[in-house]
């Protein structure tokens, strides 16, 4: 016979296996290289440019990512083709016809997820995974695009590290741009406990001093709460996050992504709300 308080432990072992299910398990990988390229250009002010978020060398196998690219709408807007599935990539495309393809545009970030769906394919790189396409102001000004939040998955397992390297525009004006990619696992964002119910401490290890801040974004990409923002030393620090929002109302179940940014460096980790 098997008692009732069995069963409840039994459930709730089983919820938070199933939730750690979904968010994956560290895959011991080489890593994978990505850039917006051109990762410097000068353009004509008013004028119309795309954008390539491109694999740059051969790396660990993926066949999905999630990515956010921010930008400063006072310089640049975006413009969407349509359909969406024309901003997907060749190298993605050409491997498999049928992908998972979620795109959204908020005033000064985009948020990509794309994957394929054909069993057993995989990609290595190098290759073009998207495309974007921007218009410049009429203002001459040099302005920055910045990669944050890349996650490379192969199989449902999570690839490591991503390298990244964002981009740099002027707009009437030359560029002097260190091509150089970072290494976005430098810095690092940790939960303990992780899935949790009612707060979870976030550790924060920040390679270089400067200009820092934590948000947190739900599924869909959007910003709902701002947990930290100012300038930091280097190092490791802790900060709560209650689950609740900017307004202080308590969010709903779920998944949500944490994402340290920096000038230096990002990094991110997904979080597992229960209620």
């Amino acid at each position: 016979m098997i008692r009732p308080a069995r069963i409840g432990t039994r459930l709730a072992c089983n919820c938070a296996a199933a939730i750690l299910l979904a968010l994956g398990s560290p895959a011991a990988a080489q890593g994978v290289h990505v850039a917006i390229q051109p990762t410097g250009q000068t353009v004509v002010p008013g004028s119309t440019f795309t954008l390539n978020l491109q694999v740059t060398e051969p790396g660990s196998l993926f066949n999905g990512f999630d990515a956010i690219v921010i930008y400063d709408p006072a310089a640049l807007t975006f413009v969407p083709l349509a359909p969406t599935s024309l901003q997907q990539g060749s190298y993605m495309l050409s491997a498999c016809g049928n992908t998972f393809h979620r795109f959204k545009s908020t005033n000064d970030s985009l948020v990509i997820t794309d994957v394929l769906l054909c069993s057993g394919v995989s990609l290595p790189g190098p290759g073009q995974i998207y495309k974007l396409q921007f218009a410049a102001s009429t203002m001459p000004q040099i302005t920055q695009l910045s990669l944050v939040g890349v996650q490379f998955y192969n199989g449902g397992l999570f690839v490591n590290p991503a390298f990244t390297t964002n981009a740099t525009i002027g707009i009437g004006m030359a560029v002097d741009v260190d091509p150089g990619p970072s290494l976005a696992i430098s810095a690092r964002v940790r939960l303990t406990p992780n899935p949790f119910s009612g707060s979870t401490t976030v550790q924060i290890t920040s390679p270089r001093e400067g200009a820092q801040r934590i948000i947190v974004r739900d599924i869909q990409g959007r910003q709902v709460r701002n947990l930290e923002q100012g300038w930091f030393a280097p190092g490791t620090r802790l900060v709560q996050w209650d689950g609740r929002d900017d307004a202080g109302r308590p969010l709903a179940a779920g998944v949500y992504r944490i994402t340290f940014q920096s000038e230096h460096a990002t990094a991110s980790t997904l979080a597992a709300l229960l209620r």
